[in-house]
């Protein structure tokens, strides 16, 4: 369809995501295992998923009390599952409709509940605790600096990022979709500009080599009060 512009005003352009999202699943783009949905190596892979799992876990298990979870970015839920029995609530979310009606038939659970939800553009479910797992390398700064602005209602914020080895350019702006900064020698610091992210504390849960020119997967908590 084509669509007569006003040149003499500024066009403001909608995000792509949902359909780079759709189109991702659709046609295998992260890989496949043989199922119906796949989130790609990085819910998946054991070197990764399995110490992740294991710090997240104790971080949940440290509270006196179960604490609940949001989970920003929750894709084919492989990796959520596996943590629903440390939260007291647990909410999935996710952009791609199919995806999440995927995991509602298939993650039955009383303390689960998945949303479909734009976190750029969308009000987020009300939680102690908000995790954000390789989910802000595949979108763009607008949509990054939109989330954050939400964040600071979680008292703690969990962001696992897949940056480059050593020194590199921060926050480059990409395209929201399949690819990452990576290949701009780039990765997402929510601490610097243009996002500025503010906590009271920041502690280093984890970081995974990935091995030569691959950079590293690294996890951090944000305690945002």
């Amino acid at each position: 369809m084509n669509i007569k512009r006003d040149h003499t005003k500024k066009v403001k352009k909608p995000w792509p995501t949902k359909e780079a999202m759709e189109q991702i699943y659709d046609m295998n783009l992260w890989g496949s295992n043989g199922s119906d949905f796949y989130s790609g190596e990085g819910s998946h892979h054991p070197n990764i998923k399995k110490p992740y799992v294991e710090k997240l876990s104790q971080f949940l298990e440290s509270f006196e009390s179960p604490i609940t979870v949001c989970d920003l970015g929750c894709g084919d839920f492989n990796v959520g599952k596996e943590l629903v029995q440390y939260a007291k609530e647990y909410f999935a979310v996710d952009i791609v409709d199919s995806l999440i009606l995927r995991n509602k038939e298939k993650f039955k659970h009383d303390r689960v509940t998945f949303y479909c939800l734009d976190i750029a553009k969308d009000e987020l479910p009300v939680a102690d605790c908000a995790i954000i797992r390789q989910v802000f390398q595949h979108i763009s700064n607008a949509e990054i600096e939109s989330t954050l602005a939400k964040l600071s209602s979680y008292r703690y914020v969990i962001i696992t990022e897949h940056l480059p080895n050593g020194n590199f350019e921060p926050n480059i702006d990409i395209i929201s979709g399949q690819g990452i900064r990576l290949k701009k020698k780039s990765g997402v610091d929510v601490l610097v500009p243009p996002f500025n992210f503010k906590a009271k504390k920041v502690t280093n849960l984890l970081t995974i080599p990935l091995g030569t020119n691959k950079g590293v997967l690294v996890t951090n908590l944000y305690k945002t009060y």
